[in-house]
């Protein structure tokens, strides 16, 4: 498998936030701002790499009749091990905010979709690979979104005050709908350039 063709489809052709629109839940909840974003991009990035590895490596000797319930406690048990590391060395702030989003990795569409699709079929390395590309590519969605919300609805950027008059705070890019706002108007901008390449 050709690593740059992968990290090339989870980030731009197959992105899990901008193309298959996938996980709206923890992209409607942890992009109020920019620190969130990213912290859950990165844990789901790591227990899609973990994950990925280790069905990969089991899906020799894994009936397929157990496959996805295997799958589901190989995931888990990445998503326990990385909360309680997450609990002890992260700020609460950072915890509080994402609160139940992190345990709601376990039924990530985005990470059953690489396990089942990809890491069940292919080896560990290309596994390991495809789910770190899938997971900057949501990473990246996450940020992106998380950055526009918190400097139109906060007026800062990663916790820094850039705006300090409140009045020009739109206060619905802190909400749900804002998330949707802000994500359909990337995808209207990203298939507008898309169909000017194509012509």
């Amino acid at each position: 498998m050709n690593f740059f063709r992968l990290l090339k489809n989870g980030i731009i052709h197959e992105n899990p936030v901008f193309v298959q629109v996938m996980a709206l839940c923890p992209l409607l909840a942890v992009t109020t701002s920019a620190v969130n974003a990213i912290t859950m991009g990165l844990a789901t990035t790591v227990v899609m790499i973990c994950a990925s590895a280790a069905v990969s490596l089991v899906r020799k000797i894994i009936p397929s009749e157990i496959r996805i319930a295997v799958s589901v406690i190989i995931v888990a048990g990445f998503v326990t091990i990385l909360q309680f590391l997450m609990d002890a060395y992260l700020p609460r702030q950072i915890n509080e905010a994402l609160g139940i989003y992190i345990p709601l990795i376990v039924v990530n569409c985005i990470l059953f979709a690489r396990v089942e699709a990809f890491a069940s079929k292919n080896e560990v390395f290309a596994s390991a690979v495809d789910a770190f590309a899938m997971g900057l590519g949501f990473t990246l969605g996450l940020f992106v979104i998380g950055v526009i919300r918190e400097f139109l609805g906060s007026g800062s950027i990663l916790g820094v005050e850039l705006l300090h008059d409140t009045s020009s705070h739109m206060l619905v890019m802190i909400m749900a709908p804002g998330a949707f706002f802000t994500l359909g108007i990337i995808i209207m901008v990203l298939k507008h350039f898309r169909a000017k390449q194509g012509g």
